[in-house]
């Protein structure tokens, strides 16, 4: 498995990751919908690679997974948001690539890409009965806060 940069042409790629991680119990919304939902659409429109994290995980030189993190602004913030100066992540991974550690290379990736760039800390939302928070945690994410059926977790950088 490979984790490089990602770029802007990766961003239809991250579309259909942020419909994985949207559908992460059965099939609740469609790429139609990201495309046009206001919230869903923050995670992606003006992605830019560089100022924006991100990263793709690689097997056999295709696409299965990827996490990137954008800041939003307090006005208009995401489902994870805590400050906008800390990046919310968005992370997936296709069907086919689970359980093979894809999602962990992600994470560790994307927390050493905001040490280096002395970012304060990752935050995210996750909601009730995702096996990704097992994920999280390992990580070092902690709750600290809730919003409906979900929790918004926070990895302070420096701290672990």
């Amino acid at each position: 498995m490979q984790i490089r940069d990602a770029i802007a042409h990766d961003v239809p790629f991250l579309e259909q990751i942020l419909l994985e991680a949207y559908n992460w119990s059965d099939q609740r919304f469609t790429l139609d919908w990201i495309r046009t939902d206001k919230m869903a659409r923050r995670y992606l429109e003006g992605f830019t690679p560089g100022d924006d994290l991100g990263m793709v995980a690689m097997l056999d030189g295709t696409a299965v997974g990827a996490v990137w993190g954008r800041t939003l602004p307090t006005e208009r913030p995401g489902y994870g948001f805590v400050a906008p100066d800390i990046p919310e992540l968005t992370l997936g991974v296709l069907p086919r690539a689970r359980r093979q550690g894809v999602g962990s290379r992600l994470t560790a990736a994307v927390i050493s890409i905001a040490e280096q760039r002395r970012i304060p800390g990752l935050s995210l939302s996750v909601e009730d009965g995702n096996a990704a928070r097992r994920l999280y945690e390992k990580a070092g994410f902690t709750v600290v806060g809730r919003n409906g059926g979900s929790d918004t977790m926070l990895l302070r950088i420096g701290d672990n």
